[in-house]
């Protein structure tokens, strides 16, 4: 089973909150947001697969991530509120068009269901390439990603993601890898999540276009669409506040 965090308590008038990270993310990068929404109800931040302290597996669709959703949540008493942001939302949809008995609300930040071009595997590279034999502290690595020319907001966000003292990364980038085509994908599925779903997208942001707003509304009907200005892919990192605030006034609604 996935590996994850748990903030707050359970109540009985709220369902838990479910954050799904996104791509070389783990549940860690979520523990501020998570903490604060935490004062109202449950806030569960799990690792994905190949991510964080959850399994290796040889595979990395998102039929498979679902499946692990499914089971987490299951196991911690659902339906839950579920919240996910780029490849965690886009395994937050499939979870929710497979298993739609488990879900409440959803929330996508910054994806769409469609097939993408921004081939990630340039991070990867990077990542391998980064003498772990020298590096003695995170900002050992920092600096040779730097020197790889990776931006600085990525060196941070990927150093949350290495295990320092067995110098290791905490993904499995070889699996990661093999499987970017379907990780930039969508799977071909049936059906649709009849509840209510709200797409978040930054303002500065390309990653959800209106022409991909048919196939989002035939898949979620329900959905409904909000920016948060000022911020780009990364909206809950740029504009933390306001991306709270958004989550809080969806949910409280």
């Amino acid at each position: 089973m996935l590996s994850y965090s748990e903030y707050g308590t359970a109540s009985d008038t709220t369902a838990p909150l479910l954050i799904v990270h996104g791509l070389y993310g783990s549940g860690r990068n979520w523990g501020v947001i998570a903490k604060r929404l935490s004062d109202t109800r449950r806030v569960i931040t799990p690792d994905l697969r190949n991510h964080g302290q959850s399994p290796r597996a040889s595979s990395h669709s998102y039929e498979d991530m679902a499946a692990d959703l499914a089971e987490l949540i299951q196991h911690i008493g659902g339906p839950v509120d579920l919240c996910g942001h780029s490849m965690g939302g886009k395994a937050a949809m499939v979870m929710a068009l497979e298993h739609p008995d488990l879900v409440q609300r959803l929330i996508v930040a910054d994806i769409a269901p469609v097939t993408y071009h921004h081939d990630q595997s340039q991070h990867i590279d990077a990542m391998k390439a980064v003498d772990l034999g020298t590096v003695t502290r995170r900002s050992d690595a920092v600096e040779q990603l730097d020197a790889l020319g990776v931006d600085p907001a990525l060196q941070s966000f990927f150093t949350q993601s290495l295990d320092v003292a067995n110098k290791r990364w905490l993904l499995n980038l070889d699996v990661l890898a093999a499987e970017m085509d379907k990780i930039i994908g969508f799977p071909e599925v049936t059906g649709s999540f009849e509840g209510p779903s709200l797409f978040l997208s930054g303002a500065d942001s390309d990653y959800v276009l209106p022409a991909y707003r048919p196939r989002i509304k035939e898949l979620f009907p329900a959905a409904r669409f909000a920016k948060i200005p000022q911020a780009g892919h990364w909206l809950h990192a740029q504009r933390p506040r306001a991306f709270e605030a958004t989550v809080r006034a969806y949910l409280d609604s």
